[in-house]
């Protein structure tokens, strides 16, 4: 079974999805995609879809939702022998005491390869290799296709799922950002930056990297007119101002500090990593 949540919930068995139209057995699945081979409870699953108030048939309700999906999951497996499934459905989805579990039967699942591509760039800038780190982290990146969970009704679970993923994706391109800064990529990174910065105006992190970005492509002056828009969108939105480390990338502007042009120097990383 292969699961997919960098985007609309995919699920599939043997090349088929077995993904749900209905909302409601959609998130029941979702939830245990979400949690592999792993025990969802009962109560788990009907917080999830029903939240504080389920209906007094809530029990009969899952179940009926369960059998929906293990409907699904006939259909995909067809009506060749499996030898190693000899429940068939209830194979893959498995009645457990107290809950279910999605038995993905060696399968993958995209926000574990995201996870392994992402620690293969972390160890690669660690070794002070930026070319070898920046292809892991774009490799990790090209597995998202939309928002994650995108076309899920989502309780407390999967709302937090989603976040930390989401959160897990911005910090991978923050990082795949560095090693293309480290690797002299400004110029053709002046542009993405320029829209992540207008995307998240309160991201410290990526307007210190366009600020670094547009010094070395010799536009300095826009570089400090960037420090002085997100200190307005700062001080007005949340009535702070920027952090001491984007306050130093400034004064290095400034003073045309020559660290900034060299990118294997310690000084230009940290300044790199504000936000």
């Amino acid at each position: 079974m292969d699961i997919g949540l960098l985007g609309p919930l995919k699920v599939e068995l043997s090349g088929q999805p077995v993904v749900p139209t209905a909302r409601k057995p959609r998130t029941v699945l979702a939830l245990l995609a979400a949690c592999p081979n792993r025990l969802v409870p009962i109560e788990t699953l009907i917080e999830e879809v029903w939240g504080e108030r389920p209906p007094r048939s809530v029990q009969t309700t899952l179940q009926t939702y369960v059998l929906q999906l293990r409907g699904r999951i006939s259909a995909a497996l067809g009506d060749a022998p499996h030898g190693d499934l000899p429940l068939g459905n209830k194979s893959v989805l498995v009645t457990e005491p107290g809950g279910y579990l999605l038995d993905t039967r060696g399968g993958s699942a995209d926000s574990q390869e995201f996870d392994r591509l992402s620690r293969r760039g972390h160890r690669a800038m660690e070794a002070g290799d930026p070319a070898a780190a920046s292809q892991a982290f774009r490799q990790a990146l090209d597995l998202w296709r939309g928002p994650a969970l995108a076309d899920v009704q989502r309780g407390p679970r999967l709302e937090a799922e989603a976040r930390c993923l989401e959160e897990s994706r911005l910090s991978i391109l923050s990082r795949r950002i560095e090693a293309d800064l480290s690797l002299g990529r400004h110029h053709e990174l002046v542009g993405e930056l320029s829209g992540l910065a207008d995307q998240y105006p309160l991201h410290e992190g990526y307007h210190a990297q366009l600020m670094l970005a547009l010094h070395r492509a010799g536009r300095r002056s826009t570089a400090l007119e960037t420090y002085q828009r997100l200190r307005t969108v700062l001080n007005t939105e949340l009535g702070l101002d920027p952090s001491p480390e984007l306050r130093q990338l400034q004064c290095a502007l400034l003073a045309s500090d020559p660290a900034l042009d060299l990118p294997a120097e310690p000084r230009s990383r940290s300044l790199l990593r504000a936000g």
